[in-house]
């Protein structure tokens, strides 16, 4: 049998601890997995003393960071610290000094993932990041590897499981949009500052990290547009239900006339939509490719122990690399980087979909037909126009639905309604993804 594969942990937090729980518990399957053993080495974090119910055999345990990344018989580095600061620096450190490297780094891979990438295929090491994407789901490895053969189409999934908790929560209670994060933080599903989650922050890392992979481009996180969940009330998804729609945070990336379209919006998608129906804490991602249509990986994105094994996936691939003496066996954005291009993101303004709209109107003669003509004016069709509930505050809820129409068109179109004395409050704009709807 090979040596064993001498493992650094750089974090000991909720995924850490998953991680080193399943390296000393599971040694045994692993090991038989993988032909010899993957030894913990070392821990490395601020708090050693706190008791997270492992069995540490003694030695293993530092407070000191750089006694790992610079140790000459370790193999494996593995960055489960978080955020773009000491993370970046101690990961680009182990690179210089040889090491590969597991991450579930999404935000510093969203935004300094083709410096790192650059610099670990300078030194010929390899940097695994599954555990980036989804949790559990094997995302990374279906677009990189199991769809080598195919052109990718689109992405498109509910990746961030605090909000998918939150929609399912107003959907199924009526609850507000406050009430439900306050349940979602209770329930340990969202942090305290929920910032990153609920504002599509969080779901915009991961999908720059997809839109790379699917279409051999560089990363490209800047230029994806982002809208989060704060603004959905009980109403909108009442109404939208009446309609045959479900309200989700998605993250939807197309590869069209050489641009790549990524965007995370709030989305009403049908109810025969297999998305549609993942609720709660669940993710679930579909990748369309010219071979094999559209495939559909459903899981828990979050959480110490899926997230850990994926964690192990990566840490196994690469032991297994190791073994046979190669690195570069699969390339790390998914194209030889040589091949990897410059593509642009579609500006949000040359978006053209379908759209719900929804005013607080006066309920008096002639302010239909002045919205009406309004968008009219803007080269925007209605599809249909609905006055729904009862009169608050003097005025009605008037929702409309459109045709394929212009984003450009639509926000300068709803800029004009908005400053009408008929209209009160801020007109709610939802994008609708449906295939049946045509033009």
């Amino acid at each position: 049998m090979m040596k064993p594969i001498q493992i650094g942990l750089l974090g000991f937090g909720t995924v850490g601890t998953g991680v080193a729980k399943l390296l000393i518990e599971n040694s045994d399957v692993i090991q038989a997995r993988v032909g010899t053993r993957l030894r913990l080495k070392y821990i490395a974090d601020i708090e050693v003393e706190k008791d997270r119910g492992i069995s540490i055999d003694p030695g293993v345990l530092t407070t000191d960071a750089s006694m790992v990344i610079n140790d000459p018989e370790l193999d494996i580095v593995v960055e489960m610290i978080g955020g773009e600061g000491i993370a970046k620096d101690l990961m680009l450190k182990a690179i210089e000094n040889g090491k590969h490297v597991v991450t579930a780094n999404k935000a510093l891979l969203a935004k300094h993932g083709n410096e790192i990438f650059k610099k670990a295929g300078e030194k010929s090491v390899d940097i695994a990041y599954e555990a980036s994407v989804g949790g559990c789901m094997p995302i990374i490895k279906t677009v990189r590897e199991s769809l080598v053969g195919n052109r990718i189409q689109s992405i498109t999934g509910i990746l961030n499981g605090t909000c998918n908790y939150i929609l399912s929560k107003i959907s199924d209670d009526g609850s507000m949009f406050e009430d439900a994060l306050a349940d979602a933080q209770a329930n340990g599903y969202a942090e305290a500052d929920p910032t990153l989650d609920v504002e599509g922050y969080d779901t915009a890392h991961k999908l720059a990290i997809l839109t790379a992979l699917g279409y051999g481009m560089a990363i490209n996180y800047d230029d994806i547009y982002i809208e989060g969940i704060s603004k959905i009330t009980p109403l909108d998804i009442e109404f939208a239900a009446q309609f045959g729609y479900r309200i989700k945070l998605l993250a939807i990336s197309k590869f069209k006339g050489g641009k790549a379209e990524a965007r995370i919006h709030p989305t009403m998608i049908p109810f025969d939509n297999i998305l549609s129906n993942v609720n709660g804490t669940l993710n679930a991602v579909t990748v369309a490719g010219d071979a094999v249509g559209e495939i559909l990986l459903s899981g828990h994105g979050a959480g110490m122990m899926p997230t850990a094994s994926a964690v192990i996936s990566d840490i196994v691939d690469l032991a297994r690399n190791l073994m046979a003496g190669i690195s570069g066996r699969v390339p790390m954005l998914g194209c030889q980087m040589d091949h990897v291009k410059q593509l642009p993101v579609m500006p949000v303004e040359e978006l053209s979909t379908h759209y719900y709209f929804r005013f607080s109107a006066l309920d008096k003669p002639g302010v239909l037909s002045n919205i009406s003509g309004i968008l009219g004016k803007c080269d925007i069709s209605l599809k249909s126009v609905h006055q729904k509930g009862r009169k608050t505050n003097g005025t009605v809820p008037v929702v409309m639905m459109t045709h394929r129409a212009l984003e450009a068109d639509v926000k300068k179109a709803l800029k004009e309604i908005e400053s009408l004395d008929v209209v009160g409050e801020k007109p709610v704009l939802i994008r609708i993804e449906d295939q049946n709807q045509g033009e």
